[in-house]
């Protein structure tokens, strides 16, 4: 009999330490990394939606997540995701002015710099359409500007499209992508531009009642990123309860290139399966929706080689008092001089040896020169003592 109770006891020590073994925690999640920009769309179901424990499993997931960029939805205390992201070193918060969408962004501080965070279509025109109002960020990730659009479409719906009916939800939706489509069409049309968020409607509708069309139509200049994504087995979506996908990343022609490299890939990042009682845990705790996010390459990142055709392009004094030199300037070059702001501001200039002397007329602190040719296209940061 003792015999008999000692098998029973060294099953279930054995049972409990394999279990131990195989389950997975937040802090085995991984998504970024040093060689990728990250940007990531977050739907968090009126933060906090359980209280302390949602923050602190919110605060848990940013960090394992290592993300440079992400966009969040339905934030209702942002008091509290304040407190969440100043607890995380390295982390900054970004939320707009005036009326409130629950649009919110964070980025990494030590390999994005964001240069604007505003919002579009905030007035009561566009109130049925966008309620509410899409919050953008331009940004700077070594050295290139990227454009992101965040946004919360109107929900619900019939899944059927009618464009003669304003109140409809999907007509709804459709127009949200027209304006949004219109904005970058007018304002960013060399950019390099995401569209992320929670847009409350699946890729894969027939043409009849896609109210993502104008984008397809469009191939030539967008693509969505997570359409693998909404073509795969429903495991891999990102709202299961319904379940649909619902959370989408748009990015334009101007980063396409960078997408097909190897390191890029868009995914549903399945926090669920990294917490203890899996879907219903998260759902409880944390949001109903999972985040999608993306991993964008480039081929200096993804080759390790930078090619270079040209001097490099030298800037000194650097820090400086007022006046720099640029030296090995390429041919036909444009210079534009900002502040952290992202405000363009005039300068004087003058010629000298094959060398070009810039005058910063501001008070002392730090600022970039945009430099664009034919065959560089830079951003220099600058000092002024």
């Amino acid at each position: 009999m003792k015999s008999f109770i000692k098998i029973i006891f060294a099953l279930l020590f054995l049972f409990g330490f394999l279990s131990q073994s195989t389950a997975q925690g937040i802090n085995n999640l991984t998504f970024g990394t040093d060689s990728t920009l990250e940007i990531v769309t977050w739907n968090i179901e009126w933060f906090p939606k359980n209280g302390n424990n949602t923050a602190d499993s919110v605060a848990k997931i940013i960090k394992a997540l290592d993300a440079d960029v992400i966009g969040f939805q339905e934030i209702d205390d942002t008091t509290l995701l304040k407190q969440v992201v100043n607890n995380l070193p390295g982390y900054k918060i970004h939320i707009a002015k005036g009326r409130f969408g629950g649009l919110v962004y964070i980025n990494k501080t030590n390999s994005v710099f964001a240069k604007k965070v505003y919002k579009i279509y905030d007035s009561p025109t566009y109130y049925n359409a966008l309620p509410r109002a899409p919050l953008v960020m331009e940004l700077l990730y070594k050295g290139e500007e990227y454009v992101v659009i965040n946004n919360h479409y109107k929900c619900c719906g019939d899944g059927s499209l009618d464009l003669s009916n304003s109140s409809d939800e999907e007509a709804r939706r459709y127009e949200a992508s027209t304006l949004i489509k219109a904005y970058i069409d007018s304002n960013f049309a060399t950019s390099k531009v995401l569209v992320i968020g929670d847009l409350n409607d699946i890729l894969t509708d027939s043409y009849q009642h896609n109210v993502f069309r104008m984008f397809y139509e469009d191939a030539e200049n967008y693509k969505f990123a997570d359409e693998a994504v909404a073509k795969s087995p429903s495991t891999e979506w990102s709202y299961p309860s319904w379940p649909s996908h619902l959370d989408h990343i748009l990015i334009t022609n101007e980063i396409f290139d960078d997408f097909e490299l190897p390191k890029s890939t868009c995914q549903t990042i399945k926090v669920d399966e990294y917490m203890k009682g899996g879907f219903s845990s998260y759902d409880k705790y944390v949001s109903d929706h999972r985040p999608v996010g993306l991993k964008l390459a480039s081929p200096k990142t993804s080759t390790g080689k930078v090619e270079i055709t040209q001097p490099k392009i030298e800037v000194y004094p650097n820090p400086t008092n007022e006046l720099i030199w640029i030296k090995n300037l390429p041919a036909n070059s444009n210079i534009t001089l900002f502040d952290l702001m992202g405000k363009n501001l005039d300068f004087d200039s003058a010629k000298a040896n094959g060398n070009v002397s810039i005058s910063i007329n501001g008070n002392s602190g730090i600022y970039f020169l945009k430099i664009n040719s034919a065959s560089s296209n830079q951003i220099i940061k600058v000092f002024k003592l």
